[in-house]
C-alpha cells in the first residue's frame, strides 16, 4: 500500500477513536507509555486541538485509519512532539516512516526548529524510525528514550510538497469511497438475484 497521508480535522475524531480502540493493549502501552482505558482514549481524542496541533492519517482500502501521527506543536518554544501508531495489519509497509516525514515537513513549514519524540525504549519500531530519520536518539532513563531533530527553515519545495500530498490523499480517499460504494451496490444486486 502506498502511504498517501491526509491531514485530519476535528471531523475525523470518530475515525481516530476507532483507530486507537483497534490497537492491541500492548501497542497502546508502547504508544502512550502506559495502558489506557476506552475512556482515557476518548478523552485524549477530545483534547486534541486541531487548530493548534496537526494530526495525519493513512486510510486503508476500507477507509479505516491504518496509521496516525499526532504532531503537538509548541510554537512558543519552537518545538513539536510526535507520536505515531500503526495498526498491526499495516506494519512494515513504510507507513510509520511516511507519517514521520509528513509531520517533519509540516513542522518545518510552521517554523518549528526542534522535532522530538519520547517513547519507551522497548518501542523498537519508533526508535528505529527516529534513528533512520536522522534524529539524535538518547536513553532518557527508566526504560525511556528521547529523540530530537533540528529542522531547517521551510523552503518553497517543502511547502509545495505538503500541499500536493494533501490533495493527492484527498483524491485517493474519494476513489476508495467510490470503490466501496460500488462493491456494496454489487453485493446488494447479487443478493437480490440470489433471492429471486
Amino acid at each position: 500500500m502506498t502511504a498517501l497521508i491526509k491531514q485530519l480535522s476535528a471531523l475525523s475524531d470518530e475515525a481516530l477513536r476507532q483507530h486507537f480502540l483497534a490497537l492491541p493493549p500492548e501497542d497502546l502501552r508502547l504508544r502512550f507509555g502506559s495502558s489506557l482505558s476506552k475512556e482515557a482514549l476518548n478523552s485524549y481524542v477530545d483534547k486534541i486541538n486541531f487548530e493548534k496541533d496537526a494530526v495525519f492519517g493513512v486510510f486503508d482500502d476500507s477507509l479505516k485509519l491504518a496509521g496516525v501521527a499526532h504532531l503537538a506543536l509548541d510554537p512558543e518554544h519552537d518545538a513539536a512532539e510526535l507520536g505515531v501508531s500503526i495498526l498491526p495489519g499495516h506494519r512494515r509497509q513504510g507507513i510509520g516512516t511516511a507519517l514521520f516525514k509528513r509531520a517533519e515537513a509540516h513542522a518545518r513549514n510552521h517554523y518549528i526548529k526542534i522535532l522530538f519524540m519520547h517513547c519507551l525504549s522497548e518501542n523498537r519500531p519508533m526508535v528505529h524510525i527516529a534513528a533512520k530519520s536522522g534524529m539524535r536518539v538518547v536513553a532518557a532513563g527508566a526504560g525511556e528514550t528521547d529523540a530530537h531533530l533540528e529542522l531547517p527553515p521551510p523552503d518553497a519545495a517543502n511547502v509545495a510538497n505538503e500541499l500536493v500530498q494533501d490533495k493527492v490523499a484527498l483524491w485517493d480517499i474519494a476513489m476508495k469511497a467510490q470503490l466501496l460504494s460500488a462493491r456494496k451496490f454489487a453485493r446488494a444486486i447479487t443478493r437480490k438475484n440470489e433471492l429471486g
